[in-house]
């Protein structure tokens, strides 16, 4: 706006962008100083940062948490579905809390005026810095890890590590002990089988030796001691047989199961690095976090945010009255007395104490009383035609009494036939 003493800068398509984002009146904007200008450009520049902060962090917080699972050393696999979703909630998540931020600094006022900020003013900004407080914290997290990202591969490796370990552990603890059964069961009948292969060998060298003559005080050849010997022998192999036949499906039975087990171990084993993976969430990152970069750096951090989430309000609040506010209130001045709305101010206090303005609409007022009058003059008008009509029937009557009594007669009968 050009005048004969000042010439407000022309905006431009960048700066009224701005504008808009920080809830101010380009209107207004364009017709006050240029302080007032760059001041509402800075504060819808810094919503906008904080949007697009917004959203990469939500979009990497998104993809950290649905992402494949896998060793965290290990080259990433970029998973193109997970991505492009991360992208659409990354939009989504920013322009919310774009929203949120501007909402939350556009209803901000300009306190009292002055550059200090009173217990009174802060008291009314309370609910605006917790929101601002909170979105801070969820944009800090998610940018906190992907600072420290080698770090945390590096320390969520070793727990993965000790996880496979200890799930071995677990795994084998489970199996071994049935396994173990299994095996002694074997262990009984390989040394049943044994002692009668060990007494069948003893028995045949008896019987070789007897034929051979190497037994003291018997006469050798196959003699009847011989022969008995040869029966033993026989008796003791049917008795092996004996055993292999009626131990052949159990022995079986035994070794089948161990297969199994063995078999289903293996299984659960090769799982450990699928459970191993499973630690790479978007929580167990957060934690490493926090042991990583210690407390002042994680404090630090999150600090930094919510001074670039909180400092629009604070300076909102630390702002002195400047010309494009006094426009501000001036059209709105103008909007309500157009409207035909008068505000008297502190006109009283509740029981509180408080003060209290005194609002009046007063076209809705106008309205009212023209109604009323209208009311009024209905009813004052309705009475008067009354007393015409009975001006009028008193007339008649004078005029021609018996014609009045036959019509009220014939009124009262028609009534009564009805």
């Amino acid at each position: 706006m050009e005048r004969d003493f000042y010439k407000s800068p022309k905006p431009s398509r960048i700066m009224r962008f701005f504008w808009k984002a920080s809830g101010g009146d380009r209107y207004l904007l364009e017709r006050s100083t240029y302080s007032d200008q760059v001041k509402y450009m800075c504060l819808g520049g810094i919503i906008v940062a904080t949007g697009i902060m917004a959203a990469m962090a939500g979009g990497y917080a998104f993809y950290t948490i649905f992402e494949p699972r896998g060793s965290a050393i290990e080259a990433d696999t970029l998973s193109w579905s997970t991505s492009m979703l991360s992208v659409v909630f990354g939009a989504f998540w920013g322009l919310m809390i774009f929203n949120l931020d501007r909402f939350i600094v556009s209803s901000t006022g300009v306190g009292d005026g002055t550059e200090a900020i009173t217990w009174g003013e802060l008291k009314g900004a309370i609910p605006r810095l917790l929101m601002g407080a909170i979105i801070a914290l969820t944009i800090s997290k998610p940018v906190e890890i992907r600072m420290f990202k080698s770090e945390i591969d590096a320390a969520l490796h070793e727990e993965q590590l000790k996880t496979r370990k200890e799930y071995e552990k677990r795994t084998r603890a489970n199996y071994e002990e049935r396994l173990a059964f299994i095996d002694t069961e074997l262990a009984k009948f390989e040394e049943n089988r044994k002692d009668l292969v060990e007494r069948i060998k003893k028995a045949e060298q008896d019987y070789t030796d007897q034929l051979n003559g190497k037994v003291p005080g018997t006469i050798p050849g196959n003699g009847p001691l011989a022969k008995a010997l040869k029966d033993n022998v026989d008796r003791l192999n049917t008795e092996l047989n004996i055993f292999d036949v009626s131990n052949k499906e159990r022995i079986q039975e035994l070794a089948g199961n161990k297969k199994t087990l063995m078999l289903e171990m293996d299984q659960e084993l090769a799982k450990n690095r699928q459970v191993a993976s499973g630690l790479d969430g978007l929580l167990e990152r957060i934690k490493l976090a926090h042991e990583i970069a210690g407390v002042w750096i994680s404090l630090f951090i999150t600090l930094l945010f919510l001074a670039i989430e909180l400092t629009p309000i604070f300076f909102k609040l630390m702002l002195i009255k400047s010309p494009y506010d006094f426009l501000k209130h001036n059209v709105e001045e103008l909007i309500k007395a157009e409207q035909g709305i008068h505000i008297q101010y502190n006109y009283h206090k509740d029981k509180n104490g408080q003060e209290r303005d005194l609002i009046k609409h007063l076209k809705p007022e106008k309205l009212l009383v023209e109604k009323k009058a209208l009311l009024k003059t209905q009813e004052e008008l309705t009475e008067y035609a009354i007393s015409k009509y009975k001006q009028e029937m008193m007339k008649k009557i004078d005029t021609n009494p018996e014609a009045f009594i036959k019509t009220q007669d014939l009124q009262n009968e028609n009534i009564n036939a009805s």
